[in-house]
């Protein structure tokens, strides 16, 4: 079934708000086996949502529309929905009660123009909202469907979850099912020209490559008649992905490279500290966003100068003015400093030039190292980026040390 998702809020065209509901819709159709064709976004203006609607219609037979369902004046999706549809409002004593309930729940006084909400289409197939005040709803019209959803992402996932969910799985004929294939150290051209074979015979599965940040991304889907279908063909493909790339995937179920590191460490009871120079804290702040890593992460020290390598990890004078602070004797230095202060099984070590100004031609800014002790395994490694800017040299080398760990942990 061809689909097609508005989005209705003015402020969402003024950028006030990042719009999170097409991401997650989009995602959840293409597993139910919906063809997502459109993403459109329009203001809180009743002629323009009316002529977004009646577009997509001339090429989709469902749209599901996100706010515009509130009590104020200008939450008005529900009335053109009903009006495109050739539908009339009426109000709707079961579901007045619920909103109601709902603010007896809450202990807030309900004011009179909530009463608006519970003024519905009269055919609509109303989802309840107990995150919320504004109902949802389908309407539908010789063949058209249209799933209304509150803004707010909280109150439009929990009701697409537990309502319209169940609701579009009944009209579904098929099934896609879809793995996210995560890379590091391999570019998007590379990967589509070695996967080439695979990707030039494609019918289903399909296979689709991604760039994302300092790494690539493969999707892997196949729409079938069953899930059961689609997960089958979906592994089989993946089989023969890896037997191509298998060296550069950490993650073949869209995981960050940084959550896949901190599971590893913690099912081994393997602990961890950093210190880091040009990254700034950026490998501590990335492991620490993953709960229960005190389990294994110890410490980060952050010792941007070198009076701070020398103090907190006992680089030498000597090593800085002979060799400078991004060096491979400086990580080495400062890796086995790191690992007198804290122990750990695991030190990891950088530095490097993040730019944009600092580099020479001899040590071009994106250069960096990264030193390593795990067990009597001891080495550094250099690091030489594109330099695409600061925060995307920073993001890389980060990369760079988390990918170090997940393949030294095999």
């Amino acid at each position: 079934m061809k689909t097609a998702i508005l989005s209705v809020g003015t402020e969402l065209l003024f950028g006030q708000i990042t719009n999170t509901n097409t991401v997650y819709l989009s995602r959840q159709l293409n597993m139910l086996g919906f063809d997502v064709m459109y993403h459109y976004t329009v203001g809180d203006n009743p002629k323009r949502v009316a002529e977004m609607i009646e577009l997509a219609f001339e090429d989709c037979d469902m749209v599901l529309t996100t706010g515009g369902l509130g009590p104020t004046q200008d939450d008005l999706t529900k009335e053109v929905a009903c009006k495109v549809l050739d539908d009339e409002l009426v109000m709707m004593d079961d579901v007045l009660q619920e909103i109601v309930g709902y603010f007896k729940k809450v202990r807030r006084e309900m004011t009179e123009n909530n009463k608006k909400q519970a003024i519905m289409p009269s055919r609509a197939k109303v989802f309840h909202n107990d995150a919320g005040t504004a109902p949802g709803f389908a309407l539908e019209k010789k063949g058209k469907y249209i799933v209304c959803m509150p803004g707010p992402p909280r109150e439009m996932k929990r009701m697409f979850e537990k309502s319209v969910l169940p609701f579009l799985k009944e009209m579904s004929g098929s099934a896609i099912y879809y793995r996210m294939i995560r890379t590091f150290g391999i570019g998007e051209s590379k990967l589509e020209t070695v996967l080439m074979e695979l990707i030039d015979g494609q019918t289903d599965p399909t296979l689709a490559t991604y760039a994302k940040e300092g790494e690539s991304c493969l999707r892997i889907a196949s729409k079938r008649e069953s899930l059961e279908e689609a997960k089958d063909a979906v592994n089989e493909m993946l089989e023969k992905v890896k037997d191509i790339i298998g060296e550069y995937i950490y993650s073949c179920d869209d995981e960050e490279l940084a959550q896949v590191v901190c599971r590893k460490l913690l099912e081994n009871k393997i602990t961890i500290s950093s210190a880091e120079s040009c990254t700034g804290g950026m490998f501590a702040a990335a492991l620490t966003d993953f709960p229960g890593i005190s389990g294994s992460f110890q410490r980060g020290l952050v010792t941007y100068s070198n009076e701070a390598k020398m103090d907190e990890l006992g680089v030498k004078k000597e090593t800085l003015e002979k060799h400078g602070a991004v060096s491979e004797e400086t990580a080495l230095e400062m890796v086995e400093g790191l690992k007198k202060v804290s122990e750990s099984d695991i030190c990891i070590s950088v530095t490097g030039i993040a730019g944009p100004e600092g580099g020479t031609e001899e040590k071009p800014v994106g250069l960096a190292y990264i030193g390593f002790i795990f067990g009597e395994k001891k080495f550094c490694k250099k690091v030489l980026m594109r330099n695409v800017n600061r925060k995307w040299n920073r993001n890389y080398t980060l990369l760079s040390m988390l990918d170090i760990i997940n393949k030294e942990l095999g």
